[in-house]
């Protein structure tokens, strides 16, 4: 004979159920909505995407932290790492003097309409993060990918590794552009 489980016992199942979705949704992955053209072309206005905080911010990686002007929650992309140095030089990323690709942007760049350069050219010593010549640790340089309307790094300076909400790990909106990041 079948044994019927009580009320009580439902409820507490859905407790548990929601207590693990919470959890989850705190913890592991949580949304984000994008907002402005800073992230261009890698993420447009009203993006869907999931952060995790389980995750430590690699070079490159897209993460979150609150906005040094407003403190709203902003997606950039992670260049410089404690103990780098960074300079831009005719649309060119150096890190530690040793040129880096940026395939990300390499579509963007080719849609252009003038001679002018993606990125101006920059160092850490004449952005807002000097007078520093080289990341401090527990600090991180990050840009935005649309460069010419970015507010990144090269104007608030540093963003504190406490203040890293998440890393970016999934797109899920819009539908046609699905996908880990």
């Amino acid at each position: 004979m079948k044994k019927k489980h009580g009320k009580l016992y439902l409820v507490m199942q859905f407790a548990m159920i929601l207590l693990f979705a919470l959890f989850l949704r705190k913890f592991v992955l949580t949304p984000v909505e994008v907002v402005g053209s800073s992230m261009e072309p890698t993420y447009h206005e009203s993006d869907r995407l999931w952060q995790t905080s389980l995750i430590k911010p690699k070079r490159f990686d897209t993460a979150t932290f609150p906005s040094p002007r407003d403190g709203k929650r902003i997606v950039k992309r992670i260049v410089g790492m404690p103990g780098d140095t960074i300079r831009m030089e005719n649309d060119q990323l150096y890190i530690n003097d040793k040129k880096y690709a940026e395939p990300y942007l390499d579509e963007f760049k080719a849609a252009l309409e003038d001679d002018m350069p993606l990125t101006t050219d920059f160092t850490l010593a004449n952005s807002a993060a000097g007078p520093a010549t080289v990341v401090p640790d527990g600090k991180y340089f990050v840009l935005g990918d649309n460069r010419r309307k970015a507010d990144d790094s090269r104007y608030f300076g540093f963003v504190d590794e406490e203040n890293i909400i998440g890393v970016v790990y999934f797109r899920y909106y819009p539908l046609n552009k699905i996908g880990v990041q």
